[in-house]
């Protein structure tokens, strides 16, 4: 039998460390420091109901044959998924780089220009394509960045259009399903009105404050939006436009006839499908909009010598300042596949993007002008990539013949079919294209004419020049762009150099064995909307994650939709809202939290249309429970819930968590656990088994995924059995019930990066997860006591201890000397070190 010493090999201290480390801690085995950390009331009395871990080359060969269960068909589908080819310099030296992919947010610019600068060429590719003045860094997906467009219009009203509650929101028909649904979701507790209809039948008056359009349309048709946009203008109202990012190379740009914002997908910029993600969505806007945009902005400054520097720019408008007055709930986005996109952009330049635009555009024609020969009728009158057609014979048995030949079409309804084409089609694709139409007419098969020419109308096509900056010129060899992003890469600080000791956002090993997963084609290759016996492997993962992660949190069904822990929060909420209302408690709507919390909870709560309350903290740094126990009594006819992180923020398992539990659910309240310090619970309690009845988790930190400088992640939802009907759905494929509303644009989230931590729960099994828990609370409770020989611990549990984390109180040192806590911050990282995290949750501490 192979040995199994993953989990050796995860976590740090080996036995030999073990009594040295009791000792300073002044313990005399792990066991009596646990018993000492977490209160009895709420330790298992038993192991997880796990199996064994399994050794690296046993899990590898099980992935491999669930794997082999996803069918590699051509996927045509399109509907804001298709077919990317990912350059292979790019694959190799940011995407499988653990020097990219380990490093955290940007938060601290010296240790970050690498990140900080790829990113701006992301912002400065997406300004140019869509000719507008001002990107973020990247939002979630498609469908998110198309309601936060509606967000933030909504909250740039002017005074008279807030005075006279204007509150209707256009929404184009012919959008993706998948946007329209966010859109919905998001729209609900704002009370903000939808209206859905045909932009050109459209008539926009003073009732409207914004409108949305897509370019092109979901069914791949070119609309003029130019008198839509110049009406909606007279009007005061603003709009959106959802475009193709690819299609902008030869169209005009939004930002060319008056759009107000631009957002949109990024995948086709070198990110796979992944059955869904994950991929960045893009989002630029005007000027008027720089202070209430979403997401991270990064800015081009000088630094003390004078030299060109990045930093986060405008952050003013985020959660971790605003809290609940913030524009966005957004932290965690995708700042890693960003990257990627921005540097596809560089790798290829405008004449290589150019080009891939106008390949796409003429296979297309082809394909529309031979279907007409076989008796297809093409409907679309414009068209970038994607035809419409009227079937001659029954438009299911097309797609049917299709799946026959190992390609998927997309079915719109009984007459008519979309076929979509992306840059991986040549000639042979093109050929089994035809071959299927011919077959599914009866008609034999005519050799294409494969003439050059391209099918944009004359008055929309691009005439500027796009991607003309010198970092989109430079780099288009490969040993070019390889020294470029090594040059970029050491300007950073990532795992593979050095330890990230931040509070709450557990930076912990992504092994090896778990990334190398990630990139096979048989994860990457499937769309999100194929027949389901074409993604069994998926299918048979996420039910497995789904028990494991039932089991470890204590409840009865996952949701793997959110794409960031905030997202999750928000998906949480809103699961709860939608549990209200179904059971006529739609008046519910305050939501208690604690002054202690992180940023993104009040934020999310003010998303989800609560009222928040909150709640005072003592001065050891717990829950006020004579505070929570008035303000949940006084609002016990409108008490929707509590959001409370476990252990606290402050790194305390405190005493009274199944009392604070109590006060809240006897005033009619539920209870949401963010499962941001999850690292510390994994094995030895559940939030499940404390009475909570909501939990996210953040598996791009508790489990094992990467950070990757601020994104991809992923946050899975957890529920208790009474909530699991209301659990987030997907009206494209049916996943959850109809009680639930959809919170991503695809059905499972960033499904493509559940390998990695499928690979840390299969490998490490129960007695190596409770492990992982039980040394990070070693390992904290060590460095504690080193440094309490120094720095005052500002807070500690009854016997001393603290959990995976604590906070080093520097106010001292202002007083003594000068030093804040931020000079000592940037000390550590003048010696190597990642400063921890800076004055929060207290001003002053580390």
């Amino acid at each position: 039998m192979i040995t199994n010493n993953f989990s050796n090999r995860h976590n740090g201290p080996q036995d030999e460390d073990l009594e040295k480390m009791l000792k300073v801690i002044g313990v005399k085995s792990l066991e009596e420091l646990i018993d000492k950390t977490i209160p009895k009331k709420i330790r298992f009395d038993k192991p997880l109901d796990l199996p064994e871990g399994m050794n690296e080359y046993e899990y590898i060969g099980m992935l491999k044959s669930m794997a082999s269960k996803n069918k590699l068909y051509s996927s045509y589908i399109g509907q804001g998924y298709y077919n990317s080819i990912v350059p292979a310099v790019l694959q190799r030296n940011i995407l499988e780089n653990p020097g990219w992919y380990t490093s955290y947010t940007p938060y601290q610019a010296e240790i970050s220009q690498g990140r900080l600068e790829t990113l701006f060429t992301f912002q400065t590719a997406v300004c140019s394509l869509t000719a507008m003045p001002l990107s973020n860094a990247s939002l979630l997906d498609e469908a998110t960045a198309c309601a936060e467009a509606m967000l933030m219009f909504y909250g740039s009203r002017s005074r008279e259009q807030q005075k006279n509650n204007v509150n209707r929101f256009f929404v184009s028909e012919d959008l993706f399903v998948q946007s329209i649904d966010v859109i919905k979701t998001r729209a609900l507790p704002r009370n903000i009105e939808i209206v859905i209809g045909k932009a050109e039948e459209t008539k926009l008056d003073k009732s409207f404050f914004g409108a949305i359009v897509q370019y092109p349309d979901r069914n791949g048709e070119i609309k003029d939006c130019r008198d839509f946009i110049a009406a909606a203008k007279a009007e005061n109202v603003f709009v959106a436009v959802v475009a193709d990012l690819m299609s902008l190379a030869l169209l005009t740009p939004p930002g060319e006839f008056g759009a107000d914002c631009v957002c949109g997908s990024a995948q086709r910029f070198g990110c796979p499908m992944s059955f869904g993600g994950p991929s960045a969505a893009y989002f630029a806007c005007t000027e008027t909009f720089k202070r209430t945009m979403p997401g991270r902005i990064v800015g081009q400054t000088l630094d003390a010598q004078g030299n060109k520097a990045f930093r986060l720019a405008l952050q003013t408008r985020e959660q971790h300042i605003k809290r609940e007055k913030a524009t966005s709930n957004i932290c965690t986005a995708q700042a890693l596949v960003a990257i990627m996109a921005g540097q596809y952009a560089a790798w290829h330049g405008e004449d290589g993007i150019k080009k891939i635009a106008q390949d796409i555009n003429n296979n297309a024609r082809i394909i529309a002008e031979t279907a007409e020969k076989y008796g297809y009728k093409q409907l679309n009158e414009s068209f970038f990539d994607t035809i419409r057609l009227l079937c001659p014979a029954d438009a299911a048995k097309v797609c049917q013949t299709a799946v026959e030949n190992k390609m998927n079409f997309n079915l719109i309804d009984k007459n008519t079919i979309s076929i979509s084409v992306d840059e991986t089609v040549g000639e042979k694709e093109l050929n089994a294209i035809l071959n299927v139409l011919a077959q599914a007419a009866s008609k034999p098969f005519a050799q294409p004419k494969t003439e050059t020419k391209e099918s944009i109308p004359a008055g929309l096509k691009r005439q500027s020049a796009f991607l003309t900056q010198k970092i989109f010129n430079a780099y288009h060899s490969e040993t070019a762009m390889m020294r470029y992003l090594k040059k970029m890469e050491v300007k950073d600080l990532s795992l593979n150099r050095a330890m990230i000791p931040l509070g709450s956002c557990t930076m912990k090993l992504n092994a090896a064995i778990e990334m190398i997963p990630f990139t096979w084609m048989e994860f990457t290759n499937i769309h999100p909307f194929v027949p389901k016996d074409q993604a069994q492997g998926y299918y048979e993962m996420i039910e497995d994650m789904n028990q494991i992660l039932s089991k470890i949190t204590g409840f009865a069904r996952m949701s793997f939709q959110p794409n960031s822990g905030a997202a999750g929060e928000y998906a949480g909420l809103t699961t709860i809202r939608n549990y209200q209302r179904a059971n006529g408690q739609s008046d519910r709507t305050v939501c208690l939290i604690p002054a202690s919390a992180h940023g993104t909870n009040p934020a999310s709560a003010a998303m989800a249309g609560m009222q928040i309350v909150v709640i005072k903290t003592t001065a050891e740094g717990e829950i006020d429970i004579e505070d929570l126990r008035q303000k949940a009594e006084e609002n016990k006819e409108k008490l929707s819930c509590l959001m409370i992180t476990y252990p606290s923020t402050h790194g305390v398992f405190e005493e009274g968590i199944i009392d604070i539990i109590d006060i809240i659910h006897k005033n009619g309240g539920l209870v949401y656990m963010d499962g941001a310090n999850m690292n510390a619970q994994v094995g030895l309690t559940s939030p499940g088994f404390m009475g909570a009845d909501v939990c996210h988790l953040n598996l791009h930190k508790s489990f094992a995924m990467p950070h990757g400088g601020g994104g991809p992640g992923v946050g899975p939802i957890g529920c208790t059995a009474q909530l699991a009907d209301y659990l987030p759905t997907h009206s494209v494929v049916g996943t959850g019930s109809e009680k639930g509303t959809p919170v991503s644009a695809s059905p499972f989230g960033s499904a493509g990066l559940l390998p990695i931590t499928y690979g840390y729960l299969k490998m490490l099994g129960r007695e190596g997860l409770e492990k992982a828990t039980t040394y990070a609370i070693l390992n904290a409770n060590y460095m504690r006591a080193r440094i309490a020989t120094a720095y005052n611990i500002l807070y500690t549990g009854k016997e001393g201890m603290c959990a995976h984390e604590f906070i080093m109180d520097c106010n001292q040192f202002s007083l003594t000397s000068g030093v804040q806590c931020g000079d000592i911050a940037k000390r550590l990282m003048d010696y190597g070190f990642h400063a921890p995290t800076v004055a929060f949750p207290v001003h002053g501490t580390l």
